[in-house]
């Protein structure tokens, strides 16, 4: 009977030391596997990238190079939107099945679901320097708008004319968020909706995401516009 408990306290303190040695070995995990993607990204320091790595044990899974569930959180993550710069305000990511190559240094999602904002502030630096961007309020179909301002000088007029309109945000092309006017206040003007609308309405194709991820969603929020995502063999680091 003494053996048998001996047995039983051996057992136990070596599976405490198994979980402790797990534990401290997938912090260790996160750390560098958030390093690694803060470098792939081009994360600045005013920025921010962390990892989780679900599932136990990790030890298992680190040796069979694959893990079952890991979420990656990013912010001010540099992007571009057609040719202007872009900083996404932050990307929060799920990504399952992730297969490793030499360590931690290059992963890739079988899958991935994720959101991303981007601030109306950093949308603006994306249209013409004298448009103001913002919350525009839910429209008649009770979807968000972006409130955009600009000024237009209509030829012959002579004074330039300050106008707003609200529009909606949508994807094109999986890669491409879309903006367009509902309609152009004072459009009985000649020539007035036209000038408004190529201020206004844009295209600008995202370029800068971790590749594989495309664009499924985008919404109009008090915060931002948020981006919907989901890809396949999408690479988060490497």
């Amino acid at each position: 009977m003494r053996l048998l408990r001996t047995g039983v306290v051996v057992l136990f303190v070596l599976a405490v030391l198994f979980v402790a040695a797990d534990r401290i070995s997938v912090n260790i995990a996160e750390d560098k596997a958030a390093e690694k993607v803060r470098s792939s990204q081009h994360i600045p320091s005013s920025g921010d990238a962390a990892v989780t790595i679900h599932g136990f044990p990790f030890l298992t899974q680190l040796a069979a190079g694959e893990l079952d569930d890991v979420d990656a959180r990013l912010s001010r993550m540099p992007a571009k939107a057609g040719d202007k710069d872009l900083t996404v305000t932050s990307i929060d990511a799920d990504l399952h099945d992730v297969q490793m190559n030499g360590g931690l240094s290059r992963a890739v999602a079988r899958s991935a679901d994720g959101t991303a904002l981007i601030s109306y502030d950093d949308l603006a630096g994306t249209t013409d320097k004298d448009v103001h961007i913002g919350w525009g309020g839910k429209g008649p179909d009770g979807k968000g708008r972006v409130r955009m301002t600009g000024s237009v000088t209509i030829p012959g007029f002579g004074k330039a004319m300050r106008q707003s309109v609200k529009s909606k945000v949508s994807v094109a092309g999986g890669d491409t968020v879309r903006l367009r006017a509902d309609k152009v206040p004072g459009g009985s003007v000649p020539g007035l909706e036209g000038l408004v609308r190529k201020k206004t309405d844009v295209d600008r194709k995202l370029t800068g995401l971790p590749p594989g991820l495309k664009l499924k969603r985008v919404d109009a929020t008090e915060k931002g516009v948020k981006l919907t995502m989901h890809g396949s063999h999408v690479q988060f680091a490497g």
